[in-house]
């Protein structure tokens, strides 16, 4: 509406884990990242970099996930945090608390824990909401 910024996460990815894929480590990318397989390691961003991960339906993170934007359609089994945005499709499957900015949750995606809203870009404010 009016007023309002669109969010504007990585349009290109620049690294692709494949359905048949399995990656025991932790990543570190900037840019874009789509996992189709399965990570089992923490995921997060370069430091001083900006970074969209996108967790397609088929795939699976056993981790902490630290990104600026996300966009989960599969299964994630640990935290995550996203400095900016966060996209909950209607399949994800979350086990663990999210730390977010701004947020956008379709119908049908489940989350197992608690749900934390930071106010400003330092995270210094922080307002928790349960989820069951």
């Amino acid at each position: 509406m009016f007023g309002k910024k669109k969010i504007i996460s990585q349009n290109r990815v620049d690294c692709l884990i494949s359905a048949d894929t399995i990656i025991d480590g932790n990543i570190i990318f900037s840019g874009g990242l789509r996992i189709d397989g399965v990570v089992t390691g923490n995921i997060s961003v370069a430091e001083g970099k900006s970074g969209t991960l996108i967790v397609s339906e088929q795939a699976r993170v056993d981790g902490l996930v630290t990104v600026s934007h996300a966009v989960i359609n599969g299964e994630v089994r640990g935290a995550i945090i996203t400095e900016e945005y966060l996209q909950l499709e209607a399949s994800a499957r979350i086990d663990g608390d999210i730390t977010y900015q701004k947020i956008e949750m379709h119908h049908g995606a489940v989350v197992s824990g608690k749900l934390m809203h930071v106010n400003g870009i330092n995270g210094s404010e922080y307002v928790e909401n349960q989820v069951s």
